[in-house]
């Protein structure tokens, strides 16, 4: 197991419960794989560098994303076949992703993001997707999907941010999916992606198995009452919720990039 500066004792397992908790929720309710909270709190509170923290958060995301898509898929909100292959064009594209990532100007390409994020903020306030909305495969829409998929996986491994706060948002603007549909299919996607990605991370010894599982489950207990929730509220007010989450990320991303750029 990776050594980190975190004591292993009470508030090692407290930390890890706590931020399990608060991920599983967001898990649920936004169909994200909960990374965006995961890695900095790892690195806030536990002392984790970053490489660590990613790959800890990845292994955790895989039992979070799991009881995610069990709880849409009881709404019937999973649309089975456009998330294995958002799945496999994912995959492919994070090993397109970390072959990039020491080719391409890092700031330019993490402002483009941010400028993405806010574009898609501002449009969720225009199209308000319809409840009854499913997730159709016609040639068309199945080109789009493996496109979807691979520039998911570049994205995650140029920036490393997890594949839902791009795919939910698309599959509801671009391919007219309901909110529902959008956050189950994208919490399938993550699955086979995290297990991908965990695997190398294992070999690498850039997972802390103990704080994963801790997380992990602690996550699950969380994520069905998000999915719960979600089906509550209305698709506007989903909108505007997951607008707020979205500028967070924003928010998170511009200030790495300015502390990146002053070193």
């Amino acid at each position: 197991m990776p050594e980190t500066d975190a004591p292993r004792g009470a508030k090692f397992i407290l930390a890890c419960l706590g931020i399990g908790l608060l991920a599983g929720l967001l898990s649920g309710l936004f169909g994200v794989g909960g990374g965006t909270v995961i890695v900095p709190l790892l690195v806030l509170i536990l002392s984790f560098d970053q490489r660590l923290a990613a790959g800890t958060s990845l292994a955790a995301i895989v039992p979070t994303a799991t009881v995610g898509v069990i709880s849409y898929a009881i709404n019937d909100s999973v649309a089975w076949i456009p998330g294995l292959i958002l799945a496999a064009g994912a995959v492919v594209g994070a090993q397109i992703g970390t072959w990039l990532l020491p080719r391409v100007p890092l700031l330019a390409l993490r402002w483009s993001f941010i400028g993405f994020l806010v574009a898609v903020i501002v449009s969720l306030f225009i199209v308000i997707p319809s409840r009854e909305a499913g997730l159709p495969l016609t040639f068309l829409s199945i080109a789009g999907l493996v496109v979807l998929g691979v520039a998911t996986g570049i994205v995650a491994g140029l920036i490393g941010v997890g594949g839902g706060i791009v795919v939910v948002p698309a599959l509801m603007l671009l391919f007219g999916a309901s909110d529902l549909v959008a956050k189950g299919t994208s919490l399938l996607m993550m699955i086979p992606t995290a297990v991908s990605g965990t695997v190398g991370n294992v070999r690498r010894g850039n997972v802390d198995l103990r704080a994963a599982a801790l997380i992990g489950v602690a996550a699950c207990t969380t994520t069905a009452l998000g999915a719960w929730i979600a089906t509550l509220v209305d698709p506007f007010w989903g909108n505007v919720l997951f607008a707020l989450f979205l500028t967070f990320i924003a928010v998170q991303l511009a200030v790495r990039t300015v502390r990146a750029r002053r070193r």
